[in-house]
């Protein structure tokens, strides 16, 4: 199985399917990675994979139903029972309630009979000298540095009884580099996601690092408490990727979260900023490319595996600071009577904003510049209050300059509401989510100023 084409293990599981309506999705993954501790490489590796799903649907009496297997390292032997075991789980099940035709017209993909895309150690032909060089930087200047760089390739293949044939080839890297004084007590983060890793530096990076290092020779404790706070770019990703992954229609119309409007629907409508800030997907988004298509292994509160291949259009979600859109299936969208806006594959947000971080710093009276965020746990999902930690850097901004490292704090905030009293947001960049960064590479954010944070109590962590 592993010599044969994608495409050729699903055409050959819809002809073993004797259900009514079949979906496979072949995913061939490969991956590369570099891992380095102390200014000096640790591991490499590149590893292989394939996953195929199966999603069988049996028409009843009273309604459809489906069943959906997934499983690795599938033979040749093991893809007729993989097939059975979708219809039986269907023909077990009672009507599915997202139930809907299977999708059809999505023209084909061009290559989808060709073999999937791989990564490969070469993708780090060229980073990797500029890392040893950053390691040579780092060792004299007195710090050492950790983390990794992982790359991976993913080729999917849609195809369904209907006729859908669609393949998507979606890249992802991510480069995590941490640096260290020497007797562990000063640390500081950066991160950057890369399609391909031919536009990160990490000389680049550990520039930045060891000016973090030097502001935190100054030690500053202060106490929890609410303050004026630069949240940078990968902070604001990690805040609002938790809030549209929250954003799911049906649980707003019925009354579940903070887009549900009192006295019932949704607050689709609603100004959520005094900011005419905008925040969208769109699958072109040059450098955050992202599937054009629904590729859905299970269902859920924001996604039907009958929708698989259905189209993805650009959407706005908050439009000049409006809630514009919430996510729906075809099903959702016809219970909640909201457009349809399927699953995002990124997430942009515009601000209209010009300033860099740097001069966003320059401009500020006193307040706080935080690394990132970790540790983001949700507490209230009524208001979608989230708590979590501050980690590696938090500064103290006096007159415009960076003065010294401040104690580390745990937060209570929701992004909804830090939306409504943000008061500028800068110029919007390509950042690295450190929190959801396993899970969720593509965005674009701006930093934003809060007035009021809420540094719930002091962290003792780093």
């Amino acid at each position: 199985m592993s010599r044969t084409k994608p495409h050729e293990i699903v055409e050959r599981a819809l002809e073993l399917s004797t259900a009514d309506g079949c979906v496979v999705i072949a995913d061939e993954e490969s991956s590369a990675n570099l891992r380095w501790a102390g200014n000096a490489l640790t591991t490499n590796g590149v590893t292989r994979g394939r996953t195929l799903t199966v999603i069988a649907t049996v028409d009843g009496g009273e309604g459809t139903a489906s069943g959906v297997v997934t499983r690795s390292a599938v033979t040749a032997a093991d893809l007729e029972p993989l097939v059975r075991a979708a219809e039986a789980a269907a023909r077990g099940a009672g009507p599915a309630e997202d139930a809907q035709p299977l999708v059809t017209g999505t023209p084909a993909s061009p290559d989808f009979a060709d073999g999937p895309a791989e990564t490969s150690s070469a993708v780090f032909a060229d980073f990797a000298p500029a890392l040893g060089e950053a390691f040579a930087r780092a060792r004299a200047g007195g710090r050492e540095l950790y983390g990794f760089a992982h790359h991976q390739l993913v080729s999917t293949y849609v195809g369904t009884s209907t006729g859908l044939r669609l393949r998507h080839d979606q890249p992802n890297g991510t480069l995590e580099l941490n640096a260290k004084s020497p007797d562990r007590q000063r640390s500081a983060w950066a991160g950057r996601a890369t399609r391909d890793f031919k536009d990160v530096d990490p000389t680049v990076l550990d520039a930045e690092l060891a000016v973090r290092l030097g502001w935190a020779e100054r030690r500053i404790e202060l106490p929890a408490g609410r303050y004026e706070t630069l949240l940078p770019p990968t902070a604001v990703a990690d805040l609002l990727i938790y809030q549209m992954w929250s954003a799911a229609a049906r649980d707003a119309a019925e009354g579940r979260t903070v887009f549900s409007r009192p006295g019932g629907g949704t607050r689709v409508g609603d100004r959520l900023s005094p900011l005419p800030l905008t925040l969208r997907s769109d699958p072109d988004a040059p450098g955050l490319e992202s599937a054009p298509f629904v590729i859905a292994h299970s269902s859920g509160d924001d996604a039907s595996v009958f929708d698989n291949g259905l189209p993805v259009p650009a959407t706005e979600w908050i439009a000049n600071g409006e809630l514009a859109r919430l996510t729906t299936t075809r099903h959702s969208a016809a219970l909640t009577g909201l457009p349809l806006s399927p699953a995002f594959g990124n997430l942009i947000l515009d601000g209209g904003g010009d300033r860099s971080l740097e001069e966003m710093v320059a401009g500020t009276e006193r307040g706080l510049l935080l690394t990132c965020l970790w540790y983001i746990r949700e507490v209230d999902p009524a208001t979608l209050l989230l708590t979590g930690l501050t980690r590696d850097g938090v500064y103290l901004v006096e007159d415009g300059q960076v003065v010294g490292e401040v104690n580390n704090f745990r937060f209570n905030e929701s992004p909804v509401d830090l939306l409504s009293r943000a008061t500028e947001a800068g110029r919007t960049e390509r950042t690295l989510p450190r929190e959801w960064g396993d899970w969720f590479t593509r965005a674009a954010m701006p930093a934003l100023r809060v007035p009021d944070f809420n540094m719930s109590s002091v962290s003792k962590g780093v």
